[in-house]
């Protein structure tokens, strides 16, 4: 909004720096930050009240994860709260790309929170029906894909290859919801130990405000052979909107967490970074930044293809991190270990840049 302003308004001086997307990803980190920091101890209080016993545990689970009980859930609500003022206040308002994200976004936030209201009003941990939330998913993602396709085409751009593109023509609207849905899942199934989304999932955005900043200049992208999308480099506000408002809700995620994320956060920022992922066509890329996501959602996809065919367990517990739980890992160590695989995928993503 404030970009707009500066456009129609021609702000004098300082003020002329609310045109650089490189100010605006700044600010847009620091305003999430804030605004998560400011809203947090009142909304905190406010969930505690309205849910009592909080996010229902898992009776099949780790022990020592009852200490728990009474935790609220839905903290996902402060992070878009203040992830999507501080982009609408520093966005380009013209931004397709941006506007396709914010529908994921709050779109998969929307399926998230019935999720967690479902399980806190019922008690249980089991929530909406599979085939519900995966339609309503599908919709929202193929919508958001559509507008992408909109603007940039069809092509699904590989790494390691310097101009190779296959072009998947209308199966890209497919293939596109696909890595939406499928990355919003995969963070979801990851949320399950305080603050184990919420860093690999700044790591991520990180490395993709790098990476929508590149592909949305010329001059950089022909330097690299990474596809060139004009009007992507608006994206660093959103990636850095979402620095800072998970920034803000690790400060109340800490051990012992004050609140949950539940499907609200987790849901809406899997999503998020899935559709960003599309709109820089940086799909193949993305599932080495967030591998982390990915071997957590196949973990899963694992233990119930050959338990339901065998009987047997690949896994002590699924996802994997309550594996490594059940192999007498303190729930810290396996956050952090986590944490630092999730920093070297990462860095092997924005390798592949250059490895072309």
């Amino acid at each position: 909004m404030l970009y707009w302003l500066a456009e129609q308004l021609n702000f004098p001086g300082i003020f002329n720096l609310v045109r650089y997307l490189t100010f605006r990803a700044g600010a847009a980190i620091m305003t999430a930050l804030i605004i998560g920091l400011v809203i947090g101890p009142r909304f905190i209080g406010w969930l505690r009240v309205r849910q009592g016993k909080g996010q229902p545990i898992r009776e099949d689970g780790p022990q020592t994860h009852f200490v728990k009980r009474g935790t609220p859930t839905m903290g996902g609500l402060m992070i878009l709260t203040a992830m999507a003022s501080a982009v609408l206040l520093w966005m380009n308002v013209t931004s397709v790309y941006i506007w396709a994200c914010l529908i994921v976004t709050l779109g998969f936030g929307a399926i998230g929170f019935m999720d967690d209201y479902d399980k806190v009003t019922k008690a249980s941990h089991k929530g909406l029906s599979a085939r519900a939330r995966l339609l309503a998913e599908f919709g929202i993602a193929g919508f958001a894909t559509w507008l992408i396709v909109s603007q940039n085409g069809t092509l699904l751009y590989l790494p390691f290859w310097s101009g190779g593109a296959l072009d998947l023509g209308p199966l890209y609207y497919l293939f596109g919801a696909f890595v939406i849905v499928a990355f919003g899942n995969a963070v979801n199934l990851t949320d399950g130990l305080d603050g184990l989304a919420s860093m690999p999932v700044i790591v991520a955005s990180m490395a993709f405000m790098l990476i929508v900043y590149l592909v949305g200049r010329a001059d950089y992208a022909a330097y690299l052979g990474i596809p060139h999308v004009p009007g992507a480099g608006d994206l660093v506000i959103l990636c850095g909107a979402i620095v800072g408002a998970c920034l803000a809700f690790l400060w109340f995620n800490a051990p012992p967490a004050a609140v949950f994320m539940g499907d609200t956060g987790s849901l809406a920022l899997g999503g998020t970074i899935g559709v960003i992922a599309v709109a820089a066509h940086h799909e193949i890329v993305l599932a080495v930044i967030g591998g982390i996501f990915v071997v957590e959602a196949m973990s899963v996809v694992i233990q119930v293809f050959f338990y339901k065919r065998t009987g047997r367990r690949v896994f002590r517990m699924a996802p994997i991190h309550h594996h490594f739980e059940q192999l007498g890992w303190p729930e810290s160590t396996v956050v952090i270990r986590f944490w630092i695989v999730s920093f070297v995928l990462a860095l092997a993503g924005l390798a592949t840049l250059k490895l072309r």
